[in-house]
């Protein structure tokens, strides 16, 4: 995460002393592994696909992406601590060990997100996975609709762009939303391996099929490290890995922040903020929406 830090203006930040302490942060992805750099800030983990209790990944996914937004950095000596170390996390397993899942499951679970937000603090909610659109539903469908009432209700919705770059239309469901943050990686031009397979320019490209400008705005996403789900055929503490879904994240911990240092903010004053306060990378705009994540600029007065 250090090069990750560096490029989205983290070390400036930490003038602030800011760490999302007390920020709820709901990750729906693989599940979460118990992590030790996550402690007892892992506040509760719910499993729509088999009903299991105690938290667990059989992917890994989800734990990095938990890693990137929340990890304390712990085991490494502050190494590879998340963007927001002190932040509440929550994890919510929508999908199987090969990253796959059904939209019924990612709707239940932004369901009991919005029926358990105020007893878990729930202010945000990262989704780093994504779909392809379909012509016919586009912005009606049911995932699309879903994630819209979870920002009606007050929750800030951070979602992936995804990998089907670099034509145009190829931003996922539900990231093709107008109304949540849509996340790009900023240094899709080095190639990366994604789920095995060598990877260049994948970051998806606006506009969206109702003509909308897509991402919002993109964050570091190549060859980040986090935390791991260990087991017995990986015991690693940490791992590598690549993509939208990584740079998600690093939003979703970066608005923990501005969420701890200006609680009252709405979900629309977040989004404004982020237009505000990005940087123009000088990339067309349905590549790098308003430009690339600086925390330092997104926090100040």
């Amino acid at each position: 995460m250090d090069h990750v830090r560096q490029l989205i203006g983290m070390e400036e930040a930490k003038r602030w002393k800011l760490t999302g302490k007390g920020v709820g942060i709901a990750v729906l992805d693989t599940g979460v592994y118990p992590h030790p750099d996550f402690g007892r800030r892992l506040l509760v983990f719910k499993d729509m696909l088999n009903g299991r209790r105690a938290p667990y990944d059989d992917n890994s996914h989800g734990t990095h992406v938990m890693g990137v937004l929340g990890g304390s950095g712990e085991s490494s000596a502050g190494l590879y601590g998340g963007v927001a170390p002190e932040s509440n996390l929550i994890g919510i397993k929508v999908l199987d060990s090969r990253g796959n899942g059904s939209v019924s499951n990612l709707l239940k679970g932004l369901k009991w997100l919005r029926e358990y937000k105020e007893r878990y603090g729930i202010r945000i909610v990262n989704i780093s996975v994504g779909s392809v659109p379909r012509r016919e539903t586009g912005e009606r469908s049911a995932l699309i609709q879903g994630v819209e009432e979870a920002w009606a209700d007050g929750l800030v919705v951070v979602v992936a762009a995804g990998n089907e770059g670099p034509s145009a239309h190829s931003v996922t469901t539900p990231g093709i939303s107008r109304k949540v943050i849509t996340v790009g990686s900023s240094d899709d031009h080095h190639a990366v391996e994604v789920c095995g397979s060598s990877m260049i320019h994948y970051s998806g490209r606006g506009p969206t099929g109702g003509c909308i400008c897509k991402p919002d705005v993109v964050a570091p996403g190549a060859s980040v490290v986090s935390c791991n789900a260990m087991s017995r055929r990986d015991n690693r503490l940490y791992g590598v890995k690549s993509g939208t879904s990584m740079a998600t994240p690093v939003v979703s911990g970066a608005l923990a922040l501005l969420l701890e240092k200006e609680p009252d903010m709405t979900p629309k004053e977040v989004k404004l903020r982020l237009m505000e306060r990005a940087v123009d990378l000088g990339l067309p705009r349905n590549q790098q929406g308003w430009g690339m994540l600086h925390v330092a600029r997104l926090l100040e007065d």
